[in-house]
């Protein structure tokens, strides 16, 4: 089977197009998957950069999604012919966090997706939406189930609500199209015009540029009447989350999933505590969480957004791309 593996001190120089034997027969509670599409994510990208150094030979990709080829003795939720997507925490199956570390997330701790079959405890997957193709599907394990972790899970969003979204990542475009779909209201950030038309046309109430007004939460204050959202789906980390303190409402939630501006920073404790706003950090979420995600986005109306696709062995063009920052949803690979 043909596979990623990517060669120690990691970089996008060092992802290599290998040929590795195909897995034998599933094992007693095991299925076998024939992988067709994984999404990147910026923690994929971490971790081909290196960042943190991964093991020599690692195959990357921490999205999956295809069809089963065989199943196991003992396994009677999946048979052959069923598509199937990952689970980003294949041991978490249910109930509240208890996990803080990486060591069995594919593409991290253990081999990813960027290979085209899989053998992996039938608890590792989940059924894919009726109607999603493998590209769409694969845009799920992550981003997908951030956004309606942080939206649904632990923000309890109703009809209603008013959410601010950072940015057009997978994570972002998500939380606008489930918060619309759940008759929320929402105002975006951006830099770019090109996409502000973009999400004003996926039906932001109003877009801010935070390049021409860094102060931005400022600029939110003065959308919402002085008020506040109720909703801050947190992406971008350090650099960002004073300004989206700022734009959250008094007793407001705010989603913090994000490290796109770094590790650690400084925070205006005073602001959030005299606002008595609720942070909450997230990493993604179950696999109880993501087959209750998956009941509810078939009754929606619409499907994640791609940007693009890539085959597997151009991996490194795909994850050049995503570093560019000019993707719109999701950047995809497909194979």
């Amino acid at each position: 089977m043909k596979a990623i593996q990517l060669q120690n001190p990691g970089g996008l120089n060092h992802l290599k197009l290998v040929d590795l034997p195909a897995p034998s027969a599933p094992q007693a509670g095991e299925i076998q998957v024939r992988i067709h599409a994984s999404s990147l994510n910026y923690h994929d990208l971490g971790v081909v950069l290196g960042k943190p150094r991964s093991a020599d030979g690692l195959i990357p990709m921490s999205d999956g999604a295809g069809v089963v080829t065989a199943v196991g003795t003992g396994v009677s939720e999946f048979k052959e012919g069923d598509a199937v997507v990952s689970c980003f925490f294949p041991t978490w199956q249910s109930g509240r966090a208890t996990i803080a570390e990486f060591v069995a997330v594919p593409g991290d701790g253990i081999d990813g997706f960027a290979r085209e079959l899989v053998n992996a405890p039938a608890t590792s997957f989940t059924h894919s939406p009726n109607t999603y193709s493998h590209e769409e599907a694969a845009t799920l394990t992550t981003a997908g189930l951030t956004a309606w972790r942080a939206l649904v899970i632990d923000a309890a969003i109703k009809a209603g609500d008013s959410v601010l979204v950072l940015g057009t990542g997978g994570v972002s475009i998500f939380a606008l199209q489930m918060a619309r779909s759940m008759g929320a209201t929402v105002i975006a950030t951006t830099s770019s015009a090109t996409k502000e038309k973009q999400l004003l046309a996926m039906g932001a109430q109003a877009v801010v540029n935070y390049r021409d007004n860094p102060q931005w939460g400022d600029e939110v204050l003065k959308l919402t009447n002085g008020r506040g959202v109720d909703i801050v789906v947190e992406v971008g980390g350090p650099s960002t989350l004073p300004q989206s303190i700022r734009a959250c409402r008094v007793g407001g939630h705010i989603s913090l999933m994000g490290v796109l501006t770094g590790f650690a920073g400084d925070l205006p404790t005073v602001e959030l505590m005299r606002k008595q706003q609720t942070l909450q950090g997230l990493i993604v979420g179950s696999r109880q969480d993501q087959q209750d995600m998956i009941r509810a986005l078939e009754n929606f109306d619409w499907k994640p957004v791609i940007d693009s696709k890539y085959p597997l062995e151009k991996i490194a063009d795909a994850f050049e791309h995503q570093k560019a920052g000019k993707h719109f949803g999701k950047v995809c690979l497909s194979f």
